[in-house]
């Protein structure tokens, strides 16, 4: 397939681009072109709010939106395409309510959320935008992404604890659930939308299971062959000050996902995977002051 994938540069979408040129597909990613691109890929480079002239050229199999957050970016992008066939747009599970039934299904109604504010009503908006113009294409709403390339700081702050022999600060009791879906997974997914072609037009996607904050971070430890002393921290110290997630426990119900992809990668060996990869791209984490909060308010 000729594929356009929107970014192409880090995490999500560069894997999404590298995953489907290992497969043997013509990829296509539209971005700048300031920073460092995929071997393999064919740069379209511009703004996706401005691309008429880039993209009325082209025709593609399948739109891989990966880095679309608000209406915006949906509307400037659909304008600017010519011919396509499929449509997938990453959104997130942070279009739900805190106060919805959990877990959190696709027929639940869509609503602001005070943990994620703006970023979850655009995700919204760029859902609605979309299916206004493209009612067939498809949404995926992941909740934290995880796996190789991830250049946020979480894997990555663990792993860097962990090799510093530093004990971990986990908030209250360390039981808050946390849940993943790895980015390889993700892309697995997106193939087999691409090749069945399903009725449903959005899909919740995840690990089935989720993890305790604790349990995360003693997996963590475990890649690098070590077990952290755990530090429980009140919930009067600020959250995201010295851990990488909000103090939001939320599950997203994926059994549509997996009537038609039942396995996904084992949570160890997709840690395995994400230090292999951190090991030799220290440089490219965008890292936060957590320690630096740590060692002036927790020690």
């Amino acid at each position: 397939m000729k594929l356009l994938v929107t970014g192409g540069t880090v995490f999500a979408s560069r894997y999404t681009a590298e995953y489907f040129r290992d497969r043997g597909h013509d990829v296509y990613t539209l971005n700048r072109g300031s920073r460092p691109q995929p071997e393999g890929v064919t740069l379209i480079k511009g703004d996706r709010h401005d691309c008429r002239e880039l993209l009325r050229a082209h025709s593609f199999d399948a739109v891989l939106d990966i880095t679309a957050y608000n209406a915006e970016d949906v509307n400037g992008l659909l304008d600017g395409l010519g011919d396509f066939g499929s449509y997938i747009l990453i959104s997130s599970s942070a279009v739900y309510p805190e106060t919805a039934p959990q877990p959190f299904s696709e027929s639940e109604e869509c609503g602001p959320n005070i943990i994620w504010g703006s970023y979850g009503t655009d995700k919204i908006a760029a859902e609605k935008a979309l299916h206004e113009r493209v009612p067939e294409a498809y949404i995926l709403r992941p909740p934290y992404l995880c796996g190789r390339m991830n250049n946020l700081y979480r894997e990555a702050f663990v792993f860097e604890c962990a090799e510093k022999g530093l004990p971990f600060y986990v908030p209250e009791d360390g039981t808050l659930p946390l849940q993943f879906f790895d980015i390889g997974d993700m892309c697995r997914f997106m193939e087999i939308l691409l090749e069945k072609k399903p009725e449903q037009r959005i899909y919740n996607v995840g690990n089935s299971s989720t993890v305790t904050a604790e349990e995360w971070v003693l997996e963590c430890y475990s890649v690098l062959g070590k077990v952290p002393e755990i530090k429980y921290v009140k919930a009067d110290f600020p959250q995201r000050s010295y851990f990488p997630f909000h103090p939001y426990a939320y599950r997203l119900d994926v059994s549509a996902m997996e009537a038609l992809m039942p396995e996904t990668l084992p949570f160890r060996e997709g840690l395995v995977s994400s230090y292999e990869w951190y090991k030799d791209h220290r440089d490219c984490i965008v890292r936060k002051p957590l320690l630096d909060y740590i060692e002036n308010n927790l020690r």
